[in-house]
């Protein structure tokens, strides 16, 4: 092709990060739903499941919602907290016998930023979940936090999905993915044809392609579609694209975009797909198992490169994008300083880390081993979750930068993992005895965390 008529390198990129619209479930439960719309990473959710930005003035109505039914700085800080869930088991059902919400402690599993340990207590009847805790607020984008890190907390809402949903994600694992249809590839493709330059309009041709490619599909597997747990999968998923393809900035130094990677001359992959998984050092278990530590959690992205053709997509089917894996390399180094500063992923990897936490549980039985009667979270009909609208496509949003001699359509992917995977790689370590026996004895009279 002659230089002096290439096209410009056109990204376009699904845009769908998705909000927990207000629960239209039983408000005995309430949830963070209970608190008014649950936001994740600002986005809206219509009734036909199309996933929009939401604007500002919504998210500072949020904000205040929240604070005004959570107040500021609930709880304290704790280097290491211990929950019981016979308590939260007892408590919750103490709030349905009432009508009434149950207690923001009790919602965000007493300010637990993640779970580190697991202790089984036969004598007590009982599980207790450890780990670091901080007082309890809202951050101005309405999400539930840590008052000393900032750090999104713990929920028992996730918790109780994954509990019921663990089960079923034995086969497939958890996963979602925004992906463009194979007819609007199709249609695109027909539209680029006729396309040898930007011309004079080159929003027109944006614009052109967007509808060339109409909605991009959301899907979710693994976890229910309507769930809390799904909008947090599907909103990381959405926010990485973004962040891939130059639309908006991680706020993060070393990671830039993948298209700023792409040099003068460059040739970027027409397909880019990225993905985000998760990898654990195998789960410490005292002899007995007992006693559980978790640990050595990693978040790690990964590409390959899609063919578009006249059956669709080919997954895989192009060559290696040098530009692709750098930009993923950096995402995963810098995966950590990203959820920092956007929440979104902090609350993927709290999710994951409860996934992996229900099938320890289910998986080796620790409920029946302990005596603990779980009945009351796995039972949707004495214990409805809030039920939200499914996400289910994103707007195609086209920008136009010139790089190399090809178009870049958009950028696919999601996130996948198997939390059965992780539940089932264990190592002994004698040194965890000890400790249980330390959690235990602390437990109080009265209270159902310490």
């Amino acid at each position: 092709m002659n230089p002096a008529r290439t096209v410009c390198l056109a990204c376009l990129a699904a845009c769908g990060l998705v909000v927990v619209m207000e629960g239209r479930a039983a408000a005995q439960f309430g949830g963070a739903g209970g608190f008014g719309a649950q936001a994740v990473g600002g986005i809206a959710i219509d009734t036909d499941g199309i996933v929009r930005n939401l604007e500002p003035q919504a998210v500072e109505a949020l904000a205040a919602e929240r604070r005004k039914a959570i107040g500021e700085g609930l709880g304290d800080a704790a280097e290491r907290r211990c929950v019981s869930l016979a308590k939260i088991v007892a408590a919750l059902d103490e709030s349905l016998t009432k009508g009434v919400m149950p207690a923001p402690e009790v919602l965000f599993l007493g300010g637990i930023e993640r779970i580190t340990h697991l202790f089984v207590d036969p004598d007590g009847k009982d599980i207790v979940l450890a780990g670091p805790a901080d007082r309890i607020t809202v951050d101005a984008s309405g999400t539930v936090v840590g008052a000393t890190n900032r750090r999104p907390l713990l929920q028992l809402e996730d918790l109780v999905v994954s509990l019921r949903a663990i089960d079923a994600a034995r086969q497939g694992g958890i996963q979602c993915s925004i992906d463009p249809t194979p007819e609007g590839i199709a249609r695109l493709q027909a539209f680029l044809a006729k396309q040898r330059t930007i011309g004079r309009d080159p929003q027109g041709v944006m614009r052109g392609m967007e509808e060339a490619v109409g909605p991009q599909t959301v899907r979710v597997a693994g976890v229910p579609g309507d769930s809390r747990f799904a909008r947090v999968l599907v909103a990381a998923d959405y926010r990485m694209k973004r962040i891939g393809m130059g639309i908006e900035e991680s706020g993060v130094a070393g990671l830039p975009s993948y298209l700023s990677l792409v040099p003068p001359g460059g040739r970027a992959s027409s397909l880019p797909r990225f993905w985000l998984e998760v990898d654990y050092d195998p789960i410490a278990r005292d002899p007995d198992e007992l006693a559980w530590r978790i640990d050595g959690r990693r978040m790690k992205c990964l590409t390959e490169n899609d063919v578009a053709g006249r059956n669709g997509i080919q997954r895989g089917a192009a060559g290696r994008d040098a530009f692709a894996e750098r930009w993923c390399a950096a995402m995963t180094t810098h995966y950590d300083a990203l959820a920092a500063k956007q929440p979104v992923f902090a609350e993927l990897v709290n999710c994951v880390d409860l996934a992996v936490v229900a099938a320890l549980i289910r998986g080796r039985q620790l409920d029946t081993r302990a005596g603990l009667d779980l009945g009351l979270l796995l039972d949707p009909k004495r214990l409805p979750m809030p039920v939200y609208d499914v996400p289910e496509s994103v707007p195609t949003v086209a920008t136009g930068v010139k790089k190399g001699t090809n178009w870049v359509l958009s950028a696919s992917g999601g996130v996948q993992f198997q939390p059965w995977q992780f539940a089932t790689a264990t190592r002994d370590a004698a040194d965890l005895g000890p400790g249980r026996e330390t959690a235990l004895a602390g437990r109080p009279a009265r209270g159902w965390y310490w």
